[in-house]
C-alpha cells in the first residue's frame, strides 16, 4: 500500500501547509534555512546511507510500504521527506515560539547585554 510513502509526502504538505497557512514565518523564503537544510543534509546523507545501505542494513523497511526508490547510498527517498518535515517543522515552532522581547520592558537589546 505505501504506508510509508503516504505519510512521508503527508508529512511535508501538513508542513508547508501549517507554514503558508498559520504560522507565515517566512523561513521559505529565507537564505539562512536553506543553508540550515544544505547542513542537515550533508550529515544525513552520511548516516542516513551507513543505517539503510543495502549490502548490511542496520535499518529495515518493508520495501511493499515504500517506493523502493532510494538515492545515493541505498537512502530511501521518503527518508528526506520525513527529514524535511522534522527539521522544517522544528525551526517553524522555534520561530513562532521562541524568544520574544518582555513588552513592559523599558530598555533595549543593547542595554540588556552591557554588564
Amino acid at each position: 500500500m505505501l504506508e510509508y510513502t503516504v505519510f512521508a509526502v503527508l508529512s511535508v504538505v501538513v508542513v508547508v501547509a501549517l507554514e503558508l497557512l498559520w504560522f507565515r514565518t517566512g523561513v521559505f523564503r529565507s537564505l539562512q534555512y536553506w543553508l540550515a537544510m544544505a547542513i542537515v543534509m550533508g550529515f544525513q546523507v552520511p548516516v542516513d546511507g551507513w543505517l539503510t545501505k543495502l549490502s548490511d542494513p542496520i535499518v529495515l523497511y518493508e520495501e511493499r510500504e515504500m517506493t523502493g526508490w532510494r538515492i545515493p547510498w541505498d537512502i530511501p527517498v521518503e527518508d528526506f521527506a520525513f527529514g524535511f518535515s522534522m527539521v522544517t517543522l522544528t525551526l517553524l515552532l522555534w520561530l513562532r515560539l521562541g524568544h520574544r522581547p518582555d513588552p513592559t520592558s523599558t530598555t533595549t537589546t543593547s542595554e540588556q547585554r552591557t554588564p
